[in-house]
């Protein structure tokens, strides 16, 4: 098992899991903030959230602060998706 996880194989999957669990924890996070702040969520909105990077997600987070609408998120998610 020590050979295992000393492969670059190994060291390259358990990377990938480590990124992508703190992608979901960081959509996660901005999904609830903006579900207390507007109401429910669209799920086709949820869903885009869910496919931004970690660093999309974090300037969203911080975006939020100057979002007075649901229009507002919708622009930005227009604005800044691939």
């Amino acid at each position: 098992m020590t050979v295992l996880r000393e492969s670059p194989w190994y060291n390259e999957i358990l990377k990938q899991g480590l990124q992508q669990g703190e992608q979901q924890g960081e959509a996660n996070l901005v999904i609830r903030q903006l579900s207390k702040r507007f109401g429910n969520l669209d799920p086709a909105i949820a869903s885009q959230i869910r496919q931004l990077s970690i660093s999309q997600l974090e300037i969203l987070g911080e975006s939020i602060f100057d979002f007075s609408a649901m229009a507002d998120l919708e622009t930005w998610l227009q604005q800044n998706i691939d």
